[in-house]
């Protein structure tokens, strides 16, 4: 079966993943992890000591290219609401909080990431990660205002006001927006970024 045929896999935080960037066309390189030819590939952020050039979405889906390099697409660190509980050898049991080890390692093994201005960072709401919705200034968000779950609050997270997002929020600006989406209660939530 040839890529152009195979169906893309669904990715739980990431829904649209041709729409947002996250995969590139207009070549055929092969992926790194399974060494097929692919014509859609991702190449954004990938943490892991192993220099890698390209994966094919199926090898992201199935947490084989985390596997097989023992990386992440998304920095731990960086998700929202995650404070990990240790066992006495220093490993990761479970979360204090309520997302749990599964969803984290949905997100971070078998999720695309996206290219943000400095680090990455993962919105959640209702005890789950958020779906990342893709990149926004003013001009996309302005008409969704009371869509959102407290946009104060993350306009606050980023040194910012509300009021302030007409003059400064521009996609692909000096000040970026990205839009998440909760999978539960359908809310948007906001992290903005500086370059």
């Amino acid at each position: 079966m040839t890529d152009a045929i195979r169906p893309l896999p669904l990715f739980k935080y990431h829904p649209r993943p041709l729409e947002t960037g996250a995969f590139e066309t207009g070549k055929t390189v092969k992926c790194d992890c399974c060494q097929q030819a692919t014509p859609l590939y991702y190449s954004g952020p990938f943490y892991s000591v192993e220099n890698i050039n390209a994966f094919c979405p199926w090898c992201i889906a199935s947490g084989a290219a985390a596997q097989k390099f023992n990386g992440v697409f998304q920095d731990d660190a960086s998700l929202e609401g995650v404070d990990y509980a240790f066992n006495e050898k220093g490993e990761a049991q479970g979360t204090t909080g309520a997302i749990t080890l599964e969803q984290v390692a949905e997100l971070v093994e078998r999720t695309p990431g996206y290219l943000g201005w400095q680090q990455e960072h993962w919105l959640a709401h209702c005890d789950d990660f958020c779906a990342f919705v893709g990149y926004v200034g003013w001009k996309e968000i302005k008409d969704r205002l009371s869509e959102f779950a407290d946009l104060e609050s993350d306009c606050a997270d980023s040194g910012l006001q509300t009021e302030d997002l007409e003059k400064v929020l521009f996609n692909n600006g000096s000040c970026q927006g990205y839009l998440f989406q909760c999978l539960h209660c359908a809310k948007y939530r906001l992290h903005i970024d500086f370059d």
